[in-house]
């Protein structure tokens, strides 16, 4: 057990509001009067969640984009969002982050609501945390509402991202398609919107297509097989298709593709590719070309 899963055992015990859902989910999800309130929060730290060179108006967009796609998994429509950030002791630098952070919630319609500001100490990580809140007007999918005999799907591939960090890891100066879907993800909000009211279980793709999948299913109280790992044509040309590469592009996160699962004789209402298959019993198979893969030791991101 990893130390994140520890303190959230803990934590738990505090977060014991219906509303909380017992910390399994990725929001929870608040009755105010008649409407229905999905409140999700991020936090990125510099040398954790992005490369200290990152452009701060990639960083800023990033943290937006995180937490939108969160609403985007439970088919909300963004209402407003608090903004906690660590000064950086550079003027410029804060000005360039708000700049990439309002260009993504103006796209997005997310208005800033408030928040708070605090001075780092001189030499310490750059740190800031966002807190979206949404407003679901139909049926909020939660990730653990799969049913045996369903098929998983993905609104788009997976590795872009992870392989965008380590193009930018050995080439600071790297640009093109991989490096801009690690820098400035797009949150799925129009799908998340059309999927709602037909899936039985959604969430993110944040910390890798294994991970989630694994976690959908033990939320579910089902078993997964991964049959399909899809590529995009761009990471095709960089890095190929040998098995190795498939595994590591379901193993990187920062895709904040969409994960679900639908009835089989369900067409999906928006562009998704299949990549697996719920069934009755517990646990993750990797499948390449029909033929049974290892795991790997690592399923996905954790923190510790």
């Amino acid at each position: 057990m990893s130390a994140e899963s520890r303190f959230l055992t803990l934590l738990r015990l505090l977060a014991n509001d219906p509303a909380a859902q017992g910390l399994r989910d990725d929001v929870a999800v608040l009755e105010v009067g008649g409407a229905r309130l999905i409140l999700t929060s991020d936090t990125m730290v510099e040398g954790v969640h992005h490369l200290p060179a990152d452009p701060p108006a990639d960083i800023g967009w990033k943290l937006a984009a995180v937490n939108l796609s969160d609403l985007a998994a439970k088919g909300a429509k963004p209402l407003g969002c608090l903004l906690n950030y660590a000064l950086s002791g550079d003027e410029s630098w804060d000005a360039a982050f708000l700049e990439g952070l309002g260009e993504a919630l103006a796209r997005h319609a997310m208005p800033l609501l408030g928040g708070d500001t605090v001075q780092m100490p001189r030499g310490a990580p750059r740190s800031y945390s966002l807190t979206a809140l949404g407003e679901a007007t139909g049926p909020v999918p939660l990730r653990g509402g799969a049913k045996a005999g369903d098929r998983l799907y993905l609104t788009g591939p997976v590795g872009d991202a992870g392989i965008g960090l380590e193009l930018l890891q050995t080439m600071p100066r790297a640009s093109g398609p991989l490096v801009d879907a690690y820098r400035r993800p797009r949150p799925r909000l129009a799908e998340g919107a059309l999927l709602a009211p037909h899936v039985h279980a959604m969430m993110d793709v944040s910390d890798g297509l294994l991970i989630d999948a694994a976690r959908m299913a033990e939320a579910s109280g089902l078993a997964v097989t991964i049959d399909h790992i899809p590529l995009s044509p761009a990471l095709e040309a960089t890095r190929g298709a040998s098995n190795a590469v498939q595994i590591a592009a379901a193993r990187a996160g920062d895709d904040y593709e969409l994960l679900f699962a639908l009835p089989a004789a369900v067409k999906p209402p928006v562009r998704a590719i299949p990549v697996g298959r719920f069934a009755k019993g517990g646990g993750l198979t990797l499948k390449i070309d029909g033929v049974a893969i290892p795991l790997p030791d690592r399923l996905g991101w954790e923190h510790g």
